[in-house]
């Protein structure tokens, strides 16, 4: 049996978000092929073993002197696994791999990933490189350009104090248009800005995730996304498609669903939503992501294909989008599971 480490928590705005994730990967992973070593890292940045029950995990009770014991991941590659750290004792566990269920900074942006690599410890999901990449929209975008793929046109600024060409950039690209951190996630700072009176505001807003700012144009259509699993053969979820009644598909409504409704598979033709998943793979690949992730784009009225984001640690839970879409094409949560952590360990053994 394998010691799987399940990373989760994190000094992150979607801390909440990874521990309804990783109670879901949790409670379905295959206990008879792997062992879960649960490892939480709280608002604060304090690491700990967690011993109890999973739903306090749930709960967000999870941090308590009765389940918990002070724990670090060692840097040493000899040790490759957790140190566990009592009163009068440290303890090494081994760890076969790890899987970081985090969203957002200081989890899904290859800061865990590198702590990880340094360790020796193969990592379920995505690497370093990637990870950073992917979390990085401006970034991200560019090489999706270079690999072919239509993506928003977007300008990128740094300087908080000084924005003055914001306006000019925002008549080049015409309102509506969107405001992004270019590195945060599960919508947290986005704004779409009708009016010119809107976007000084918004902009500061998008300052607080991030010391970088995109403004992006509005793209006509509706979102899809397609859910990818592999590392060199790549297989793909059903598209699925986001329908919204009004605004934009923002933390709200992600996690709640109460003006959308998201549908799986997407209500297109199979030789478009074929088309979808070759483009995500493209994006996939040109981005250096390993083991799974979510590919988002839209989808123009015009049957254009734009590319929007890449969570390379997707929601997780039973009712997340990634699960429903490979669902769809007859992968459950638990055998995803056992997939991409087989993956990372067969990887490492290549």
């Amino acid at each position: 049996m394998l010691n799987i480490a399940i990373v989760f928590g994190g000094l992150s705005s979607e801390h909440e978000v990874s521990l309804q994730s990783a109670y879901s990967v949790i409670e379905n992973l295959d206990r008879n092929r792997f062992n879960p070593i649960m490892v939480g890292i709280t608002p604060e940045g304090e690491w700990f073993r967690f011993k109890g029950d999973i739903q306090k995990i749930a709960d967000g009770t999870w941090c308590n002197s009765a389940d918990c014991v002070r724990a670090l991941i060692s840097p040493d590659r000899e040790m490759h696994g957790l140190l566990e750290i009592e009163k009068d004792a440290i303890y090494g566990v081994l760890l076969d791999a790890a899987m970081p269920v985090m969203h957002g900074k200081n989890g899904e942006d290859g800061t865990v990933q590198g702590l990880l690599e340094l360790a020796g410890i193969p990592i379920v999901g995505c690497g370093i490189l990637s990870s950073a990449l992917c979390m990085d929209k401006f970034r991200a975008h560019q090489l999706a350009h270079i690999a072919g793929v239509s993506v928003p046109r977007s300008f990128e600024f740094n300087d908080r104090a000084d924005l003055t060409p914001a306006k000019k950039y925002a008549e080049i690209l015409g309102y509506p248009l969107y405001i992004k951190p270019v590195k945060a996630g599960s919508s947290f700072g986005i704004t779409r800005v009708t009016q010119e009176k809107e976007l000084l505001v918004a902009i500061g807003r998008a300052f607080e995730y991030d010391n970088e700012v995109i403004m992006e144009e509005n793209i006509e259509g509706f979102e899809v996304g397609c859910a990818v699993l592999g590392n060199e053969e790549l297989i793909t979820g059903e598209i699925d498609e986001i329908e919204l009644s009004e605004g934009f598909f923002d933390f709200t409504e992600k996690y709640n669903l109460i003006t959308s409704k998201i549908h799986v598979p997407a209500r297109i033709s199979r030789q478009k939503a074929d088309e979808i998943k070759t483009t995500a793979k493209t994006i996939y690949k040109a981005l250096g992501c390993r083991g799974f992730a979510r590919v988002d784009m839209f989808l123009k009225p015009s049957g254009e294909i734009v590319f929007n984001e890449v969570n390379t640690i997707p929601g997780f839970t039973s009712h997340s989008r990634y699960p429903n879409m490979m669902k769809a094409v007859g992968l459950n949560f638990t055998e995803v599971i056992t997939t991409i952590i087989n993956l990372a360990v067969d990887n490492e053994n290549a």
